[in-house]
């Protein structure tokens, strides 16, 4: 294969992954465990298709994810920040929500075709021969994906805000004796991590599958969970993990075209199954860099 085309092709296959990824991130080192990332993708992938469909607009197609996702990942927050509730069982019930949601919403639009998302254009940069076409020639969402990771680095390392939010994750009675609003900065996390999903979701209909399918997302939100582990919650590390992951899809999917002997099914699995590998991996050499307040309910007791 071109290895132009096969890295312009890892860069828009780990998009998805990488925007779920780092929103989930955050919030995760906030302190706060949220397994419906999936289910936030799927409402983010159905809502801006349809808003796309509505105003032949793709870029307020992804706005319309951003939001819808945003606003159902606030129940998730309300539910185990306000009310106590299980953040593992509240999380595994917003994904049954979200799927069984896009579904009902999505039956309206099978078989329409979204608006396409034009590609930026580099002066300069997009015409170097080989490198241009391989790197510069993307839509803008690839782009504010990474810019995405670079920000969150910076907020998490230089900032105040960001200094609180890690103190909230490590240890949110200290965070709060301190006099810091521990649920008010975790309802933040959650609602960017929401929106990063919905953004996520968006992509996957938008630009890598152009239409409408029901449960399109095909276990990219479990996968992102798995990045964040991956990572070691580190943004650096969720960019590698969502680049690795794409490209191994990638590989696979040129290894069925080609018409290889290896059982397709067996290829199909293979991103799955490499991802678990890695967790076990890293399982067994322990959590490190888990926030340690992760999962973890606050209860103001003053």
């Amino acid at each position: 294969m071109d290895p132009v085309l096969l890295v312009a092709s890892i860069m828009v296959s780990a998009t998805p992954i990488l925007l779920a990824a780092i929103g989930e991130m955050v919030v995760e080192k906030a302190g706060v465990l949220n397994l419906g990332v999936e289910g936030m993708m799927i409402v983010g992938a159905v809502m801006g298709f349809a808003v796309a469909i509505g105003t032949g607009s793709p870029v307020l197609g992804f706005l319309g994810a951003a939001v819808a996702s945003a606003v159902l990942s606030l129940s998730f927050g309300f539910l185990t920040q306000v009310l106590l509730s299980n953040q593992v069982a509240t999380g595994l019930g917003l994904t049954l929500v979200g799927l069984g949601l896009s579904a009902l919403i999505g039956s309206a639009y099978e078989g329409k075709k979204a608006p396409s998302l034009a590609k930026v254009h580099i002066p300069g940069l997009s015409d170097i021969p080989g490198i241009g076409r391989m790197l510069f020639s993307h839509d803008f969402m690839v782009y504010v994906s990474l810019l995405l990771v670079l920000a969150v680095w910076a907020f998490l390392r230089y900032t105040r805000a960001g200094l609180i939010l890690r103190a909230v994750g490590e240890s949110h009675d200290s965070a709060h004796a301190l006099g810091y609003k521990v649920v008010r900065v975790r309802m933040a996390a959650i609602f960017f991590g929401g929106a990063c999903a919905g953004l996520g979701g968006a992509y996957v209909s938008l630009v890598r599958v152009p239409q409408w399918t029901e449960g399109m997302t095909a276990g990219a939100g479990w996968i992102a969970l798995a990045i964040v582990v991956f990572a070691s919650w580190r943004p650096l590390g969720v960019l590698i993990g969502a680049y690795l992951f794409g490209g191994v899809t990638v590989l696979q999917l040129n290894l069925q075209a080609a018409g290889t002997s290896v059982p397709v099914e067996l290829l199909s699995m293979s991103p799955y199954l490499i991802t678990i590998i890695v967790l076990v991996i890293i399982s067994a050499r322990g959590a490190a860099g888990a926030p340690a307040s992760l999962g973890r309910p606050f209860h103001a007791s003053t």
